[in-house]
């Protein structure tokens, strides 16, 4: 795995990861074959990672054997070619532990785990689910700290003891909150990816490794020539980048919601045969789409006209 060096942060998954979508059926069965190809599209398209089932992933409504065949399908199309992570999160600890041993036996190559949502555990019992998840396996963990999602933060102090654990080395952060990542990445060795698109750019520039990126389903490249100038300390080039994603930024984060925005831009670009979620999602409206459409054009990502 890449190695951090005086000019470049800790990567241990990779610097421009895919917060990946799952591809249905119309009739709403999953799709392996789209994942792979999917999967194979976003690596030859400037990923040098992947994250499986996460909530992009729409992994609250795929059960767990599902999980384990999309893992495996990801996992066969692109070999060693990215680091594939998978999510385990849940709010139990006991299943997010059975989810992380069977993601380790089918050959993941890491674990993103979640806060523990909804029943709001205290920091101490926070800390423990992490701990406990991280034993159960050899896996490296990225946690992911999405409090708008999660009900509670990792706050700083869990995140420094945290990082006392020898598999535990990144965080996906979706905090938005700045001045707490730089004191976190100040006090700990941990990798710190963007997990907020419309933050990707000034957490680099404080230090971050890369992103785990929704956008990026469809600016790959782009993403990765704004690790690359962040790398080589050419801001401006770095802004240029940012800046003429932020129309992309707006269609796919804001527009509705991200996993339904992103497959219907997947479409759009002709990488997927279709935007089918699962409810309680649904898919992007007529005018949803061609908001999107517009903003992506805007973005220079210009999809195929109506």
């Amino acid at each position: 795995m890449p190695t951090a060096t005086a000019a470049q942060p800790p990567r241990p998954f990779g610097t421009v990861l895919s917060a990946m979508v799952t591809p249905f059926r119309p009739d709403g069965s999953l799709d392996l074959a789209a994942a792979g190809s999917l999967a194979e599209h976003l690596v030859a398209t400037g990923h040098d990672g992947l994250v499986v089932s996460g909530t992009t992933g729409e992994s609250p409504t795929t059960t767990d054997e599902e999980k384990d065949a999309l893992l495996r399908a990801v996992l066969d199309a692109v070999g060693d070619r990215a680091t594939v992570v998978a999510g385990v999160g849940t709010n139990d600890t006991r299943h997010t532990v059975e989810l992380a041993r069977a993601a380790e036996k089918a050959g993941a190559h890491g674990l993103l785990v979640v806060t523990p949502y909804y029943n709001k555990p205290p920091q101490v019992a926070v800390l423990a689910h992490f701990e406990t998840v991280a034993d159960a396996t050899g896996l490296p963990v990225m946690l992911y700290d999405i409090p708008a999602r999660a009900g509670v933060p990792i706050e700083t102090e869990t995140l420094v003891r945290a990082a006392e654990h020898d598999r535990i080395v990144a965080v996906k952060d979706a905090k938005s909150d700045l001045y707490g990542t730089a004191q976190v990445l100040a006090r700990t060795d941990l990798a710190y990816y963007s997990g907020e698109d419309a933050l990707n750019l000034p957490l680099l520039t404080l230090g971050g490794s890369g992103v785990v990126s929704v956008v990026s389903h469809v600016a790959g490249r782009e993403h990765a020539a704004m690790v690359a100038a962040v790398d080589a300390g050419d801001l401006v080039t770095a802004r240029t980048v940012a800046s003429r994603l932020l129309p992309a930024v707006r269609g796919i984060m804001t527009r509705t919601q991200g996993a339904v925005a992103v497959k219907a831009a997947l479409e759009l670009t002709g990488v997927l045969p279709g935007r089918t979620v699962r409810q309680p999602l649904l898919p992007a409206t007529p005018a949803e789409v061609e908001a999107i459409r517009a903003d992506l054009a805007l973005a220079g990502l210009a999809a195929p006209a109506a």
